[in-house]
């Protein structure tokens, strides 16, 4: 169609990120004025190498990852994941008395993956592995802990599995009253400014929508979920849709630098430099922080 562009948007299937952009998926809003949205869904580890190959329009990517890309890309400052209570939690099978040395992880560039990175004192062994499957590599013995994300974050117990640090809490006494910044849309630069304000403006309304018309949602939530319970769904939801899911704001913005503090005093980078705005401007570093 003359005039149409395809817009190819990634998210994750977790329910927090299908609740917010659901609406405007089963078309309950209207399309980006110019635009035909095209979406997938596939793990945040997948999601993060889609964002380093420039493969989509508009993607959803741990958040220290959208640090690491500022050059290239915008932060929105909606459809974002941050935790007020909740975080990664590192567990282990009951029994393991020693420090882990293997941690199955959900990708190397994670959020969890870099806060687990901050907070532990000693040396490990990270494998990467498909966010749901880290339960069943436990079970397997192919890891001495495991870091869970999304929804088995918050239910971990039911595996008979035991908790040996919860990064909600330790990202709280780094950063006080601050929320913890998990995840970020991100959009390429060279699609201008103009579309990324009308992109962060359609992603509320989506969220919006689903506020009003949850029901009409639930069954695409359910369908993509990794945990089938409802009352699964529900918790992670309530955990990670907020009011900075709707707008970032200042206090989001702050989450950010702070992370991105933590990020460059892990670097062995001797000329530092504080943090820019992550919405607005560039990065003030010359070389971004990579997890190992």
């Amino acid at each position: 169609m003359p005039g149409i562009r395809t817009l190819n948007v990634a998210i994750s299937p977790c329910p927090n990120d299908t609740f917010i952009f659901g609406a405007w998926v089963l078309g309950l809003i209207p399309d980006l004025e110019g635009c035909r949205s095209r979406f997938a869904w596939k793990d945040v580890d997948i999601l993060n190498r889609w964002a380093r190959e420039k493969s989509c329009d508009m993607v959803k990517v741990s958040a220290g990852q959208a640090l690491d890309l500022q050059d290239e890309y915008y932060i929105l400052a909606s459809g974002a994941a941050f935790g007020l209570t909740h975080g990664p939690k590192l567990v282990a099978r009951k029994g393991l008395e020693t420090s882990p040395k293997v941690i199955a992880v959900p990708g190397l560039q994670t959020t969890a993956c870099c806060l687990l990175e901050a907070a532990l004192d000693h040396d490990f062994q990270a494998l990467p592995v498909p966010f749901d499957r880290i339960v069943s590599c436990l079970e397997q013995g192919h890891a001495d802990a495991g870091l869970l994300i999304h929804e088995t974050a918050l239910i971990y117990q039911q595996y008979q599995l035991k908790l040996l640090l919860d990064l909600g809490s330790w990202w709280r006494e780094q950063a006080g009253d601050l929320p913890l910044p998990l995840g970020c849309i991100i959009m390429p630069r060279r699609l201008g400014l103009d579309l990324k304000a009308r992109a962060e403006e359609q992603i509320r309304s989506s969220l919006d929508t689903a506020l009003e018309k949850q029901s009409q949602l639930m069954p695409l939530i359910s369908h993509l979920a990794q945990e089938m319970d409802p009352n699964v769904i529900d918790r992670h939801i309530r955990a990670y849709v907020n009011q900075y899911s709707r707008d970032m704001g200042e206090e989001g913005t702050k989450s950010l630098q702070k992370l991105q503090q933590l990020k460059t005093s892990m670097s062995d980078i001797s000329d530092r430099s504080e943090p820019s705005d992550p919405q607005t401007g560039r990065t003030g570093q010359t070389n971004s922080t990579q997890n190992p």
